[in-house]
This record gives C-alpha cells, structure tokens and sequence, in this order.
C-alpha cells in the first residue's frame, strides 16, 4: 500500500536527521538501534521505512559514501590504502580492493597510479607553467546548445564542493517525502564560485531537483531556477571525484581556443544517472557553462 502524502513528510523529516547523523558518524560502527533512535522510529520498522524512502538499504548506502571517501583520499592525499580499507570498514585490504574495483572499475592503487598520471599530464596542482602542460585538445566533446531555465527546489550548500553529497542525499529525502522523485525528476548542481580562488568556507552551490508548479516549499529548501540560455556542455563519464579535471580541460584547453567567453550565469551540473543504482564508473554528469 501506498504511503500517504503526511506520512511520507514525516518519515522525510526523520530520515533527514539520520543523513546529517550519517554524515558525521561515517567512521563508527552503525547499527540499526542506533540510526533507528536518530529517526524516532522503532528499529523493527526504520529499515523498511529508510528503503522505501530513500531506495536502497542502510548498507548500502554506508558502503557507497565509504568508498566515495576513499576515492577522493586516494587521489587527494597520500592515506596508505590499508588505513582506507580500515576506515571504509573492511576486515582485509583484499575485501576493500574487490569492492573498489567493483565499483570504480580499478583496484585501488591503480586508481591512484591513474590519477596522479593524469594529475600530472595535466598540471593540475603541481604549480606548472600553462607551457609545461601537456594539451589533452580531444579529451571532451564539447556541444553548443541553447538551455532551457527549469523550475527546481534548491538547498543551499557552503563548503568543499567535493563534499556536497549529504546535501543531496538530504534534498532526495526531502523530494521522497513529497512524492516528488519520479523517473522524469531531474538532479541539477548550481556552483557559484571557483574553488581555486576562495577560500574553501567560502564556496557556494546549490543542490537542486526539479519540481512541478505548485509544489509546496518549506524549511531549508527554497524555490529556484537554473541557469539558462547559450550553453556550452561536456558529459563526464566518472566518478564525481574526478569532475575537476573536466573543468580544468573546460577552462583551460578548450575555452581559449573557441572564440567563447562565459556569460554572467554560474556554472552548473546535471547528473543523468543515479549513483544509487549506478557504480561510480559510469556516473554520467553533464557539466554546463553558459556562454554570453
């Protein structure tokens, strides 16, 4: 049966304090009891309650936001693969490599190997000269579309951009709480600065999905729009932990030699696959800079 429209905004406002708990606990050992208390729910039914709502177990999504950590260690520090395996939860750095490479299509030393290969081809970080980078000219390619705007609820997000994901995972419980997560739903981030010239605390997006007219707006989300207009778009294919490489072959390969220049309207993101459902791998995120 059906959950009815009240219910569902109820379990939605419990379920939200459960994400925020996760988040912040990702390192201690969860259990049912414990996530149950944060909700208000009985343990007997908070997991049926949580699947439902969000569309997949406590389980796994713990494993999947693990192991999205350990990818963003592994090409953002120098963490020994053994302590990732620790902190991800696994009892052996051989079960922690099965279930990367399962998701990241790479065990995890190669996966470091391949970024730090491509890291440094690039001279992302490493302080290079523009002449002392290697020119990636068919990396991407680039499409020049008009873009239509699209009504969206928006939650605000301060912070490392590579740390938006309970934001989303919160802004998803909220739309499931409404009845709002339909397959013709559409996931959208809006970034509003450039993180290699602000501070980190500094750094503004929103976390956004499309909404029908009418829909009710309250709390932390607020009715918004996103960008529109001349666009110019790349589709990665990857994990979210390697998108800065798209925009830095955006910005610095292909908009110096394309006679374009970026309008007035932030970047932003549409993400065309479900990370829920999708591995990492084959994550498919439309990247978009409107264009005067």
């Amino acid at each position: 049966m059906p959950i009815k429209t009240t219910t569902r905004e109820q379990y939605a406002r419990r379920l939200d304090k459960v994400v925020l708990f996760l988040a912040d606990h990702l390192d201690d050992n969860l259990d049912i009891h414990r996530l149950a208390e944060e909700a208000h729910l009985s343990p007997y039914h908070f997991h049926r309650v949580y699947v439902a709502m969000v569309g997949e177990t406590v389980a796994e999504t713990v494993k999947r936001l693990r192991l999205q950590r350990a990818a963003l260690k592994l090409i953002t520090t120098a963490s020994p693969v053994a302590k990732l395996a620790a902190e991800s939860g696994y009892a052996s750095v051989q079960a922690f490599n099965r279930a990367f490479r399962a998701a990241y299509a790479l065990p995890p030393a190669a996966y470091r190997r391949r970024g730090e290969a491509l890291d440094l081809a690039a001279g992302i970080g490493r302080g290079l000269h523009p002449s002392q980078r290697k020119p990636e000219p068919d990396m991407y390619k680039v499409t020049i579309k008009d873009v239509p705007a699209h009504r969206v609820a928006a939650m605000e997000y301060r912070g490392d951009y590579t740390q938006i994901g309970p934001t989303f995972e919160r802004l998803s419980i909220w739309a499931a709480g409404k009845g709002l997560m339909e397959p013709v739903t559409r996931s959208y981030g809006i970034y509003y600065d450039d993180p290699s010239s602000m501070q980190v605390d500094q750094l503004r997006a929103d976390a956004c999905v499309t909404v029908p007219e009418g829909t009710r707006i309250e709390g932390e989300v607020r009715l918004a729009q996103t960008p529109s207009g001349r666009c110019a778009e790349i589709v990665h294919v990857g994990p979210y932990s390697e998108l800065h490489r798209a925009y830095d072959w955006f910005y610095r390969e292909w908009l110096p030699k394309s006679g374009e220049a970026p309008g007035e309207q932030p970047c932003f993101e549409e993400y065309l696959n479900d990370p829920r459902h999708v591995p990492p791998a084959k994550l498919e995120t439309a990247i978009r800079i409107p264009l005067r």
